[in-house]
């Protein structure tokens, strides 16, 4: 297998490492992509982003009221 961050993974395809990576592991390498996408364009006055490990992705709240959301233009 191949060792992410200390964690030991099976050969082949991983859906989900508990970085939220996506990844392929073979005896020579083990080459990840994140399974997020970065709020880049959202109103930074009002709103704050925040990780979500649960669903793996990033979630733009309001500052004073982390409860709501915000509405996101892009994401890269």
């Amino acid at each position: 297998g191949c060792i992410l961050n200390g964690k030991l993974y099976p050969f082949g395809r991983i859906e989900r490492t508990q970085d939220c990576l996506w990844c392929n592991c073979n005896q020579e390498e083990i080459y990840c992509c994140s399974l997020y996408h970065t709020p880049i364009n959202y109103d930074k006055e009002k709103c704050k982003v925040v990780f979500n490990k649960i669903t793996c992705n990033y979630d733009v709240v309001e500052k004073d009221n982390p409860s709501k959301e915000c509405f996101v233009y892009s994401r890269v």
